[in-house]
């Protein structure tokens, strides 16, 4: 049975379904921390909410990306994941903080696409340096 659970496999079927469900979870607290509805604005047509939406998705996937590649146990791997998608939370209320002279969710709500872009490469260009230190 040992060697059923360390075929290739089966070990990217579970590491899959374990990021699957951490994405998932991420993109309900996301959903609780912006003023917007993601999927509302983006059923809606709006580009700056799927922007910003399609960042932390890829950002938080590219975090779990380095922590498969650095961690031995999934335990380990689900731990640092999620160590970096709070430090990705914490980076969106730093862009909210560092731009007082807009708010960062009303401009996206908005549709500016502008600030929907910085949001996008924010949440990825973090992700690259969350996920190179996670556990390193």
């Amino acid at each position: 049975m040992e060697r059923f659970w360390t075929h290739p496999m089966v070990e990217t079927a579970g590491y899959f379904s374990v990021v699957i469900l951490c994405l998932v979870l991420s993109m309900a607290l996301f959903e609780v921390v912006t003023k917007y509805k993601n999927w509302e604005e983006i059923k809606r047509g709006n580009v700056a909410v799927a922007l910003a939406t399609g960042g932390k998705i890829l950002g938080i996937c590219n975090i779990f990306r380095y922590s498969i590649a650095q961690h031995s146990t999934l335990l380990e791997m689900l731990g640092w994941g999620l160590f970096g998608f709070v430090l990705l939370i914490f980076a969106y209320f730093l862009f909210e903080f560092f731009t007082p002279r807009f708010n960062v969710d009303e401009e996206i709500a908005n549709d500016n696409r502008s600030v929907g872009f910085i949001s996008f490469t924010i949440s990825l260009g973090l992700s690259f340096v969350i996920g190179v230190s996670i556990g390193s």
